[in-house]
């Protein structure tokens, strides 16, 4: 054994990625492993070749694959054949992987329309994720399933990629739009503080005027003014709970399967009854 484990991903979140590392590397250095860190573009169709070449050459003994790296077909596959354990993070089941961790978040999307319905908004906007990224997908079908159950709510989407200037060109339809909405639900934290800015500037008052709800719970969340109301992805217990299944695996110790991880919304200063 190289006593190396690998942690791939594509994520430019570095909030997150820091949180996730820390979770891995203390699981790993008591277990007498050090922690590799790769990072590879998602939309490259050469994910499998790069991720195929790095394990061959760093000779790890096994890897946790973030999303939307894990997500990318034929991936765990190609992985087996090698062949190196690996253990995937994902909002949705996937195959081939030793195991996989996911994160319940099509449940925690309806959980914050229910939270929006509930304060009275029926005027609701949704700055979406990346299209066909999975994360994205599960976050935007459960946000928009319980909005339509409610016959007098009304929502307008729009298109994001889960960075901040995507977040800015959001709000900006988004609170153009007539009417304007009273709540909006921006698919993680980064775009939410675009959200926020636009907001700002058009001296439309939060909450009083519009609630605005993000993804992640990130730290980012508790920097911003008003604090952000967001759904907390307990990034550090997955990434841990990911990395003790790995080493089981890689040692041949038995271990029930790593399972899902509800999460939980956090309200902040961000959110507030729909105004009068």
């Amino acid at each position: 054994r190289s006593l190396l484990i690998g942690l791939v991903h594509s994520d430019q979140n570095a909030l997150v990625l820091d949180t996730i590392q820390r979770g891995i590397a203390g699981v790993a250095s008591r277990s007498g492993y050090e922690l590799v860190v790769h990072s590879c573009p998602a939309e490259d169709g050469g994910v499998i070749e790069d991720l195929v070449a790095f394990a061959e050459r760093s000779r790890v003994d096994g890897l946790v694959v973030l999303p939307p790296v894990s997500g990318v077909p034929g991936l765990a596959q190609a992985l087996n054949r090698i062949p190196v354990m690996a253990v995937a993070i994902s909002s949705i089941p996937l195959s081939g992987f030793a195991d996989v961790v996911v994160s319940e978040e099509r449940q925690a999307g309806s959980d914050v329309a229910r939270y929006l319905l509930e304060l009275g908004h029926r005027s609701i906007g949704m700055v979406n994720g990346p299209v066909g990224v999975a994360s994205a997908q599960e976050r935007r079908a459960g946000f928009v399933g319980t909005v339509a159950s409610e016959p007098n709510a009304s929502l307008i989407e729009a298109a994001g990629d889960y960075t901040f200037e995507y977040g800015v060109l959001a709000a900006e339809q988004l609170l153009a739009a007539t009417p304007r909405p009273t709540a909006i639900f921006a698919a993680n934290d980064i775009m939410a503080a675009g959200v926020l800015k636009v907001a700002a500037r058009l001296r439309i008052a939060v909450p009083e005027e519009l609630s605005i709800v993000g993804f992640d719970g990130s730290a980012l969340t508790r920097m911003l003014t008003p604090a952000l109301t967001s759904v907390l992805r307990p990034f550090g217990m997955m990434a841990a709970t990911a990395a003790e299944t790995l080493i089981a695996r890689i040692e041949g110790k038995d271990l029930p399967p790593a399972g899902s991880h509800p999460l939980e919304l956090v309200p902040a200063e961000s959110t507030g009854p729909a105004p009068v």
